[in-house]
């Protein structure tokens, strides 16, 4: 089984790194100035600009 790839807010980040807001189906929905945080590991994530975002990491988030 691999590492989820996104996050809720109050989760735990699992490794260093920069994290950004992506949509619910970040596929298709692009956010215009994503919100964007530096977390160190067992860091918790801040609550998201709206509801239906998640966390994600920035690496990940911008292969679609």
């Amino acid at each position: 089984m691999g590492e989820r790839t996104e996050y809720n807010p109050g989760d735990r980040a699992p490794n260093d790194g920069i994290y950004m807001e992506v949509g619910e189906a970040s596929f298709h929905t692009e956010i215009q100035n994503p919100k964007q945080i530096k977390l160190a590991k067992g860091e918790k994530f801040p609550d998201t600009t709206n509801k239906d975002r998640k966390w994600k990491k920035k690496s990940h988030a911008l292969v679609h």
